[in-house]
């Protein structure tokens, strides 16, 4: 892994809905109505505009993604990723997950966002584990920011100090 691709990470503990960035990624539910948790707050940051948005695509399917527009958010866009629900891990979690990521840092390339807010996907109340999602996002991200330079900057933003602590200690590994 070249030192440019750890470069274009970062970390940001706090609030992904304030953050400078092109795209922030949501943590989405299936039929991508407001919801809990990061979610509700894209929605209420947002404004009306994205639930009417939302409303028109109608829903998307685990493991993949869908972009709209920023509305009243810094961001330009919001990509809507739908995480697995944990089940043990046994009906393909990691894959999924590991999709959400891939799929919507392509989304992003393909709307020409340089620079992308993901939040934990899944590690809420979907109940995937901290730190098995953590090392998923990291090396999902990682390979893709190895093979394709479109993106310039990833931000992980983290809610409460234990998830800061999972990917500071995976992004040092």
């Amino acid at each position: 892994m070249s030192k440019a691709t750890e470069d274009r990470i970062e970390i940001h503990p706090g609030d992904i809905t304030k953050l400078d960035v092109d795209a922030i990624v949501n943590a989405a539910n299936a039929q991508l109505r407001p919801g809990g948790g990061v979610c509700g707050a894209i929605h209420r940051a947002a404004g009306r505009n994205l639930r009417e948005a939302c409303a028109k695509i109608g829903g998307c399917k685990t493991g993949d993604a869908v972009a709209t527009d920023g509305y009243e958010l810094k961001a330009k866009f919001v990509i809507h990723t739908v995480g697995p629900v944990w089940h043990g891990g046994k009906q393909n979690e990691d894959g999924l997950l590991a999709s959400c990521y891939r799929t919507s840092l392509k989304i992003a390339k393909q709307i020409g966002a340089r620079s992308v807010a993901f939040p934990a996907i899944s590690t809420g109340v979907y109940a995937f584990p901290l730190e098995r999602a953590t090392q998923i996002a990291v090396a999902t991200v990682r390979d893709f920011l190895a093979e394709d330079e479109a993106i310039d900057k990833v931000v992980f933003c983290t809610f409460g100090a234990e998830a800061e602590a999972a990917y500071r200690k995976e992004l040092g590994r």
